[in-house]
């Protein structure tokens, strides 16, 4: 008698949940979970819907016409735990519409026309781990825009239209631990765009427009261990620029314009183990300088122009070196002088590599 009382009960629990399912959408219990999961993706929605079942765990609701986010959309659903609105038409997001989603853990906002973030409008997301705001046309960051969002871990924001990152722009998020900024039009970092961030592991700044990155601008994020600035506009790097980056393990600079690397470049990046300067305008490079630093394991240079003449001797020897994976090292092709031009650097031997007087 008592299972046919726990059957009634769940079986009523079930009719309500699906009463209050849009009508558009498709609502199920999933095993394990004493929630429901609304799915609404790609129904032609126009409007965020104001009904919901209460124990509404999972939000599905992308690719639908949704323009516009309103005030305390969310607030009436406390096991609410993740919402995709990703390739919508959102434009606008009231400051108050995520009031009261303290539970809430993903919102993926990826692909709308967003341009501006409200100040302070995400700062009931007290427990939310992964806002992804990629392909939408932000242009600008402030710091109160991510209050209150202390354990954040991985923010995405590529694909937009940011130029700079002013002071402080991330300082509220304490967790961080992933910030893509890729391909946007950044030109202007701060030196201190990234302070408080000391939990970073993950910087990306792939296709952006940077020509110059001031001493120190990495100085706070020291747990770092990969930072990428591929596809940008570089044409020189030091010692200075990486300092306080104790802790990178990779660092990729491919397809910049850098033509020189000083000797104590890596000096602040003993622990780094792999290092990508392919795409650049390199004619030579210490090798010394690579040999130095003792858990480098991968180094890839080919499409530099190198120019093999007694200068490149001590690349030649590291290349030989069996400490070394060599298979990225043998790609590298000398472009000049003469004699040597379309020759595989690994191949010459060093009484061949002759200087001007």
């Amino acid at each position: 008698m008592k299972r046919f009382g726990v059957f009634v009960v769940l079986c009523v629990w079930i009719v309500e949940a699906l009463d209050s399912c849009p009508n558009a959408c498709r609502c199920s219990q999933k095993r394990n979970v004493e929630g429901t999961e609304v799915n609404c993706y790609k129904q032609k929605l126009q409007e965020f819907p104001s009904i919901f079942p209460l124990d509404s765990w999972i939000l599905k609701m992308g690719e639908n016409q949704i323009q516009e986010l309103p005030a305390n959309m969310i607030k009436s659903f406390p096991k609410l735990e993740s919402v995709n609105l990703e390739r919508n038409s959102i434009k606008s997001i009231h400051p108050q519409a995520f009031s009261g989603a303290s539970r809430l853990m993903l919102l993926n906002l990826n692909g709308n026309q967003i341009t501006n973030l409200p100040l302070k409008g995400f700062k009931d997301l007290l427990n939310l781990r992964f806002l992804m705001l990629g392909q939408n046309q932000i242009a600008g960051i402030k710091s109160d825009m991510f209050t209150g969002m202390r354990n954040l871990s991985d923010l995405d924001l590529p694909m937009n239209s940011l130029t700079t990152l002013p002071p402080n722009a991330f300082k509220p998020l304490i967790a961080l631990k992933v910030l893509d900024l890729a391909l946007n039009h950044i030109q202007k970092i701060s030196p201190k765009a990234f302070s408080g961030l000391e939990e970073l592991l993950f910087l990306n700044l792939d296709n952006n427009r940077l020509k110059n990155i001031q001493a120190g601008t990495f100085r706070t994020v020291n747990n770092l261990e990969m930072l990428v600035l591929d596809n940008n506009l570089l044409s020189s790097l030091s010692s200075s620029m990486l300092e306080g980056l104790s802790n990178l393990q990779e660092f990729y600079v491919r397809k910049n314009q850098i033509k020189r690397l000083p000797a104590d470049v890596f000096r602040h990046t003993p622990k780094l183990s792999q290092v990508a300067l392919s795409g650049n305008q390199l004619h030579t490079i210490d090798g010394n300088m690579l040999a130095n630093i003792q858990g480098l394991k991968h180094v890839y240079l080919h499409e530099n122009p190198w120019k093999c003449d007694c200068n490149i001797n001590s690349l030649l020897q590291y290349i030989n070196q069996k400490q070394v994976n060599r298979a990225p090292l043998e790609k590298l092709w000398c472009v000049s002088p003469g004699e040597h031009r379309g020759k595989p650097i690994h191949r010459l031997k060093p009484e061949s590599l002759q200087c001007d007087a």
